[in-house]
């Protein structure tokens, strides 16, 4: 479980390194020489979307996602575990019933290719598909870590 994680990461790494790279081309071409790239832009946007979703799919542990903790602080142990349960299991459950839409939706994307690259639409959108698969099995361990079925230190290595 750990290599995946640093996998992920690594991943993450490479993709926000190229758009590091696209960034500098873009503004080497535009200032330098006076002759900006269309492809760059492109680029820059298609990689941007990869990094966040892949990001936020993959290697933004549940503790760090964004909470509504408004009355997380005034509930009880007992009121709490329920919070996180009814929470994975609304996630998880409307996460696995949009899986179908999103991924008719992202195939359908295959027609059209991006203006510049031709880039089908479908490679551009596919990281919204594993985001919704990971949020189906974030909430699947999140809910059998309230059970406590698994322990929460398999999720979260070192916290």
């Amino acid at each position: 479980m750990v290599r995946l994680q640093r996998l992920a990461e690594h991943i993450s790494g490479v993709l926000f390194f190229a758009m590091f790279l696209v960034f500098v081309v873009q503004i080497a071409a535009r200032g330098l020489f006076q002759h900006p790239l269309p492809w760059s832009d492109e680029a820059a946007v298609v990689l941007y979307l990869w990094v966040i979703v892949w990001a936020a799919a993959w290697v933004v542990p549940n503790h760090a996602q964004v909470q509504f903790d408004l009355l997380w602080h005034f509930a009880g142990p007992r009121q709490r575990r329920l919070m996180q349960g009814l929470g994975h299991l609304l996630v998880g459950v409307l996460s696995a019933i949009a899986a179908p839409a999103t991924w008719d939706y992202v195939h359908f994307m295959a027609r059209e290719g991006t203006p510049v690259l031709g880039i089908p639409f479908m490679w551009v959108f596919l990281p919204l598909v594993m985001l919704v698969a990971a949020l189906v099995v974030r909430s699947a361990i999140g809910l059998l870590q309230v059970f406590g079925w698994v322990p929460a230190a398999l999720e979260e290595p070192g916290v």
